[in-house]
């Protein structure tokens, strides 16, 4: 009967393995998904702020006049790079062809690869702030960019920097 007993918890011990090595690979990566026209992520976007969306040079240009911090902005932009290992930031493309960079709020959602090459409208707090090496080589990493262009970070920049709470395809 000790055996038994013995058996049935090895038995059971494992299976509980097996199912919690399988959700915890499950959270890893990105959402699955196309991105197509209308999807949301996050909050959302409320038609409104999508009507009234700006574009990424008068976001530019609001935040050079109102303090460096803007909130409450609705931006119309391209989506130009998305967080390969699990979607957790993204980045936009300027008119300038440089680009701006998003991360979403409290890192409560994520988006899809599918996205890159998608218009979206973000809605959230935009603000120019300074990015460290450190950090910009994190983000390059994430993005699996090669590695001499990683070691060429060696200087802090100065960027638009953006927190979304939703995110909608437009195009």
């Amino acid at each position: 009967m000790k055996f038994k007993a013995i058996l049935f918890a090895a038995a059971v011990s494992v299976s509980t393995l097996a199912f919690a090595q399988e959700t915890s690979q499950k959270k890893f990566g990105p959402p699955e998904g196309n991105a197509i026209v209308g999807d949301t992520y996050g909050a959302g976007v409320v038609s409104t702020s999508e009507s009234k969306a700006i574009t990424v040079d008068k976001l530019s240009k609001k935040l050079k006049k109102d303090n460096k911090k803007v909130e409450g902005v609705a931006v119309k932009g391209k989506v130009t790079d998305v967080c390969e290992k699990k979607g957790c930031w993204l980045t936009i493309q300027t008119e300038d062809n440089s680009q701006f960079f998003v991360k979403m709020k409290d890192y409560a959602f994520f988006v899809p690869t599918a996205l890159k090459g998608k218009t979206v409208v973000l809605e959230g707090t935009a603000e120019r702030k300074v990015t460290s090496i450190d950090e910009q080589k994190h983000y390059a990493e994430d993005a699996k960019k090669p590695q001499a262009e990683i070691d060429a970070i060696t200087t802090p920049k100065e960027e638009i920097r953006f927190v979304a709470n939703g995110i909608k395809v437009v195009n």
